[in-house]
């Protein structure tokens, strides 16, 4: 969704009418994943994917129905069919749920001419996060609000009580940065009791949650190629160095921010941004940065702390981090170090890798072979 903003914008500012399609729910092996947004306008330009190409052609018959009237808004569902895998049917052999419909509650003003697309363009732009609530199902089906923290709700769901409740689910899931469908009765009702001879509102709850970020610690070779692989990622990348000879926009185009500092300063500056999403990735093998930007990176949420070095530069970091007050077997069990998953690689570019697929697979829970739960040298001739 947060891809279409700009240019759905131009087509409200030209009066052009248009329809968006998200993806709301999948079962099983879908190609995108709930968020995933198509946008077509009444003349047919169309902008975005629902499913990579596989049954893009029936969601623009759906969405142009919709706008003429034809249709109202709903779920649609396209799944796998032998008679039609390659029409409109997913090959993948999963199912996916969208919900489509015209952009207008999206547009419409509020207050001061601020209508909820110009919102969330207002804080995609600025990386502040933001919640679209939409009911999907149940009264009011194509009802929207926009839910971000510390700012006025807009919009409406329809209930008050119901938007009271929603708009305290959101800002959980934007905490999380989740997107999910989530039921409720058409007041709010949420516990099994309440819900059971309720008719339900089923309400498509979309986190826009700013970009994940990855702070480097010293600039290396390694860092750029690490830089470089993170971006491809979404990643917005900062890279920290205490030596401004090194820590040079001019080494690191990639990187989102190239700061001079010495780790202590950033974190205090800025190590309340980082969370359970962001990874914190320490590449220099000076124990006057390293030790402390392990402590920092330990004072924060990060969901990876990754610090590059053999095993035996390891051991001696715990020696000078016991030295500085490190000792909590909790907080060096959050430290992935030697850095990375052990796939032998030995290149910067290969290293880069190897440290988002160990990021990857930790965020994910997947069990996967880190170097730093390994034996042995890193390297083998």
């Amino acid at each position: 969704m947060r891809d279409l903003l700009e240019e759905c914008r131009q087509w409200r500012d030209k009066n052009l009418r248009f329809a968006i399609a998200r993806v709301v729910d999948v079962e099983g092996s879908g190609p995108r994943e709930p968020g995933a947004a198509m946008a077509v306008a009444q003349d047919g330009q169309v902008i975005g994917s629902v499913s990579g190409g596989c049954v893009e052609g029936a969601v623009v018959s759906e969405a142009l129905a919709i706008l003429a009237g034809d249709a109202s808004p709903r779920v649609v569902t396209f799944g796998y069919s032998d008679d039609e895998a390659f029409a409109v049917g997913l090959t993948c052999g999963g199912i996916i749920h969208l919900f489509i419909q015209p952009a207008d509650t999206l547009i419409a003003p509020i207050t001061d001419n601020t209508d909820i697309l110009e919102s969330l363009t207002q804080h995609h732009r600025a990386h502040t996060p933001a919640v679209l609530a939409t009911v999907i199902d149940g009264p009011n089906v194509g009802a929207s609000m926009l839910v971000s923290p510390d700012n006025p709700t807009l919009g409406s769901l329809g209930n008050a009580e119901l938007d009271r409740v929603v708009a305290r689910d959101a800002l959980g899931e934007l905490e999380a940065g989740t997107t999910g469908v989530r039921h409720y009765g058409p007041s709010g009702q949420t516990t099994p009791e309440d819900l059971l001879d309720t008719p339900t509102v089923k309400v498509f709850v979309e986190s826009f949650a700013p970009p994940p970020q990855m702070w480097i610690f010293g600039a290396v070779d390694f860092t750029a190629a690490l830089a470089r692989v993170a971006k491809v990622l979404g990643y917005r990348v900062t890279v920290c160095d205490a030596r401004e000879i090194f820590a040079t926009r001019r080494r690191f185009p990639m990187a989102d921010n190239v700061v001079v500092s010495w780790p202590g300063q950033l974190f205090e500056q800025l190590g309340d941004t980082l969370g359970p999403r962001d990874a914190v990735c320490i590449l220099t093998h000076d124990a006057k940065f390293d030790v402390p930007a392990v402590k920092g990176a330990l004072a924060t949420r990060a969901g990876y702390i990754g610090v590059m070095g053999s095993r035996k530069t390891h051991n001696k970091r715990l020696e000078r981090l016991a030295e500085a007050g490190v000792t909590s077997p909790a907080d060096l069990d959050r430290l992935m170090s030697p850095i990375g998953l052990d796939l032998g690689a030995r290149t910067p570019e290969e290293t880069a890798i190897s440290i988002c697929a160990e990021i990857i697979a930790k965020r994910t829970g997947r069990t996967a072979p880190s170097l730093r739960d390994g034996q042995g040298p890193i390297h083998t001739n």
